[in-house]
């Protein structure tokens, strides 16, 4: 009785805790290709606020720290709201809880003027920032206004068994964790590969203008990934793609930021 109730527990918490984008894979394989981006002078002046520690070193920072009493204000900062339109606008922005174009916009007009700032307030913002470009560019952390993300699917494992999985977890880390076993510098190197001209082109814009292009591209997960729906391996072939695309672009983007801020 007493193992059947923890497994109950545990069960109740998988469902209702939580949800991370990306997973430490996806946020560190982000980082990593946004570091191999960065000017040298970039990257220096950068790792001196982080204490010597590489972006990729933080990446998942966030997370870890989101329910501590010391940034448990930064909890609802993990997700970006869109309208009909797929555009984000400062009406979605809910004052209490915020969302991470608005922890991003917060932390990069501190960064602006970072040399005015101790180091301390430097390296926190610095952290948001990495995480937060991460997390803006994940399907499951994309909250749109016309469609319900609140449900399960049946996710198969490599050996073909259904799994009962929030579809957010699915997104978040199943579809990677099922594809790819490569260390975060591997899989880095498979997707840093395009010219510098497409890459400068994927970096252009705002985080605004990320963020709808990201609602635009992200928006096929409700076809692929219906409520209850199984989803084996014709799914990892369209999905994997997707979310190989969305962090390649979000580590463009963020060595972008990031080298317009530090270089």
């Amino acid at each position: 009785m007493k193992k059947l109730l923890i497994l109950l527990l545990c069960s109740a918490l998988f469902h209702s805790g939580p949800v991370f984008g990306w997973g430490r894979e996806g946020h560190e394989t982000i980082a990593k290709i946004a570091e191999r981006n960065l000017t040298k002078r970039a990257k220096k002046r950068i790792e001196k606020y982080l204490g010597g520690h590489s972006i990729v070193y933080y990446a998942k920072w966030m997370d870890e720290y989101r329910k501590t009493p010391e940034y448990a204000f930064t909890d609802g900062w993990h997700t970006a709201p869109v309208d009909a339109r797929l555009h984000y606008s400062d009406e979605l922005l809910n004052p209490k809880r915020g969302n991470a174009i608005y922890g991003l916009e917060s932390a990069i007009r501190i960064l602006e003027n970072y040399r005015e700032q101790s180091d301390s307030t430097v390296a926190v913002n610095l952290k948001y920032v990495i995480h937060l470009v991460g997390d803006m560019h994940c399907p499951a952390h994309i909250k749109y206004a016309t469609h319900d993300m609140k449900y399960d699917v049946l996710f198969e494992d490599k050996y073909r068994k259904a799994h009962k999985f929030y579809v957010h977890s699915v997104w978040d880390n199943e579809i990677i964790t099922v594809s790819r076993i490569w260390s975060v510098s591997e899989w880095a190197d498979e997707l840093d590969r395009l010219p510098k001209s497409d890459k400068q082109a994927i970096a252009a814009g705002t985080p605004r203008d990320w963020l709808h292009d990201a609602a635009v591209c992200c928006e096929v997960q409700f076809e692929w990934a219906k409520p209850d729906a199984r989803l084996g391996q014709d799914f990892l072939n369209k999905a994997l793609p997707l979310v190989e695309s969305q962090i390649r672009k979000a580590g463009y983007r963020l060595a972008r930021l990031l080298n317009g801020l530090f270089d």
